[in-house]
């Protein structure tokens, strides 16, 4: 019998609309909730992301962070 997939975690997030449209883009294109979604990309993120983009992209995001929370 297949174990069955329970969320035993749960937690609130602040997202920005840009990443919750894309959260809830991805959960629908692969047929998921979007906590299944969250989970996926968390639990595979290493083989999910490109480590340069990713280190490229977390600094853009740093030195934005300010402004966007005015």
């Amino acid at each position: 019998m297949p174990k069955r997939f329970r969320l035993t975690r749960r937690f609130n997030a602040a997202m920005t609309e840009d990443g919750y449209r894309a959260l809830r883009r991805f959960a629908t294109e692969a047929g998921l909730e979007e906590g299944e979604a969250l989970s996926f990309i968390f639990e595979n993120f290493s083989s999910v992301i490109d480590h340069d983009n990713l280190t490229h992209r977390l600094r853009l995001f740093n030195a934005e962070l300010d402004n966007r929370k005015q």
